[in-house]
């Protein structure tokens, strides 16, 4: 690994205290630093996390006083990682649905391709509830459009690999939704960006006493509004996009 290269693990964090063990000793194997923000958990979820990462000298922890949203709390481990001097961020969920094991493939990859962004895309058993499946499909439409390309596989996959610094580049140039907005957004604004986009399988399994964030009315209403947002924002980057289509003919 190039000495240049200085990855770490961002985990957004609220209330996952029951995975938080899990977790941790999970990721302990790969060797990373790993930065977690807990987005104003509720106190027992907070305590679990905190016995969890006790006598861990890699893990870091930073709390929001109260919830922002899994974008806000994502941003926060971005910024922490460049101030401490990472060149990349894996973005990891709390809920341990993705299989951890591919992270050295993601690790790999970005190594040889510092300037691309790392996207996984999620290989369901049969543990998916088909309710989760049909909004990303929507999405996945609105992607297409909204990017005139099908580079991006998934674009919800909280498993991800960024290079820092063009990353916050453009958080810092627009207003990125802080919500469950976040993961989809952000990887359209990297595409305009001109960051190649490579995807790598993650499976990913449904636990069965986990708790969903998603809001069925709010964060739709949300994503629906950032879908409407970046197909504007398309229209006006049109000639560009147009151009990169025809190049890559």
């Amino acid at each position: 690994m190039s000495s240049l290269y200085r990855p770490c693990i961002v985990v957004p964090f609220y209330n996952h205290g029951q995975f938080a063990h899990k977790l941790i000793n999970e990721l302990a194997v790969y060797q990373l630093p790993v930065i977690i923000v807990d987005d104003g958990s509720q106190k027992e979820h907070r305590q679990q996390l905190e016995a969890a990462i006790r006598n861990k000298d890699a893990v870091s922890l930073t709390t929001l006083k109260h919830n922002q949203g899994k974008g806000k709390a994502v941003i926060t481990g971005f910024k922490l990682a460049q101030q401490a001097g990472y060149t990349h961020v894996i973005q990891i969920d709390a809920d341990c649905q993705h299989d951890f094991s591919v992270l050295p493939d993601f690790l790999k990859i970005s190594n040889q391709h510092p300037n691309a962004l790392i996207c996984g895309y999620p290989h369901y058993n049969e543990t998916v509830p088909r309710s989760r499946l049909y909004p990303r499909y929507i999405t996945h439409f609105w992607v297409c459009i909204n990017t005139l390309s099908t580079a991006i596989k998934d674009s919800m996959c909280g498993f991800r690999c960024y290079p820092l610094s063009a990353t916050l580049t453009t958080i810092d140039q627009c207003h990125i939704g802080l919500r469950m907005d976040f993961d989809i957004e952000i990887v359209v604004r990297l595409y305009w960006q001109g960051l190649p986009i490579i995807n790598l399988p993650v499976a990913v399994i449904y636990h069965q006493d986990a708790s969903s964030h998603f809001r069925l009315w709010r964060d739709n209403i949300l994503i629906s509004r950032t879908h409407a947002v970046l197909f504007f924002g398309m229209t006006k980057r049109l000639p560009t996009l147009l151009m990169r289509k025809w190049w890559r003919v």
